[in-house]
């Protein structure tokens, strides 16, 4: 039925512009008929309106991945550097939850691992709403700052680096047969904020699928249950994104480097210091709206990153 819903509503968006390409084009054969310029500007701008709904419509087909329907979870983890890097993951994670915020996208977190001045060391976010996937998928990889730091009493640039993983939400139609002697499961004691009763059990779960090396940790509930269902949740989602990485790395043998993004890889720089600018190294993409982009617009970046990874032509313009 989700299918279905998604086949319909892009079908309605192709039959209504359709529909209103015939009245601007008859609209245009008024207007130059009557030489009227007024006319004329609306059309022109009519016509332009066309296009960006037309652009959007491109990008949104190109969401038809396996999983691209599905909500996603994105980590972040701090790298070397302690408190510069502890700090840009936090600035990572409030850019995700703001650009979800601008889609209309609800965020529930998972797990949080505080930083120990300043920031996170981890974090899990589970971003929920059509095509979540699809769109945030992209944005694995290693992404990195320059700037002047605000912990640094000499007041020195310093590069930091943090690391995002973006996984889909596997529904409950979706067989992953994970074995119990293939997983440990190990509770400790929640840290962070989350009130008197969290702190003083070991609520918190980590799994760890001993075959593959994958481990997920959920600690957002007291109740040691219903941490553990969420984050079986998670670990049958990491498997199955690893069976997709197989299929799509299978099928995309023959792409060069630019177009895989792998855990370990940078894939964005975000310059604050001496200039302004966020450039992503797999397409070129950049910005001098550091702000901007740190506030969540990342849809030219998903987008051009979108386009690329399924060898469509570059729809970002003017998205």
């Amino acid at each position: 039925m989700r299918e279905r819903n998604r086949l319909e509503r892009a079908m309605d968006d192709v039959i209504a512009m359709q529909s209103d390409l015939s009245d601007a084009i008859e609209l245009a054969q008024m207007a130059e008929e009557e030489n009227d310029e007024d006319l004329e500007k609306e059309v022109s701008q009519a016509f332009d309106e066309l296009a960006l709904r037309a652009r959007k419509a491109e990008l949104e087909a190109l969401l038809s991945g396996e999983a691209d329907a599905n909500d996603a979870f994105i980590e972040i983890h701090a790298g070397a550097g302690g408190t510069e890097s502890q700090d840009w993951a936090s600035m990572l994670q409030r850019m995700y939850m703001r650009w979800a915020g601008s889609r209309g996208y609800k965020v529930e977190l998972i797990e949080e691992q505080a930083g120990e001045e300043a920031g996170i060391k981890s974090t899990t976010m589970l971003i929920k709403g059509e095509n979540a996937f699809g769109w945030a998928k992209t944005e694995s990889g290693v992404h990195r700052l320059v700037r002047i730091s605000p912990f640094d009493s000499s007041a020195r640039r310093h590069t930091s680096f943090a690391s995002v993983w973006v996984y889909p939400l596997v529904d409950n139609t979706i067989d992953i047969q994970i074995e119990d002697k293939d997983v440990r499961t190990d509770t400790y004691r929640a840290s962070g904020a989350g009130g008197q009763h969290i702190n003083k059990t070991d609520s918190a779960i980590r799994l760890t699928h001993i075959p593959t090396g994958i481990v997920v940790q959920c600690q957002n509930d007291r109740s040691q249950h219903k941490n553990r269902a969420t984050a079986w949740d998670m670990l049958r989602a990491r498997l199955y994104e690893r069976e997709l990485e197989i299929r799509e790395a299978d099928a995309q043998a023959e792409a060069d480097s630019k177009s895989e993004i792998g855990w370990g890889h940078q894939i964005r720089s975000y310059v604050l210091q001496p200039y302004q600018m966020i450039k992503d190294l797999r397409t070129g993409v950049e910005t001098s709206n550091t702000g901007a982009v740190l506030d969540g617009a990342l849809d030219e970046f998903m987008a051009a990153s979108l386009s690329q990874r399924v060898g469509g032509e570059d729809a970002t313009q003017d998205v």
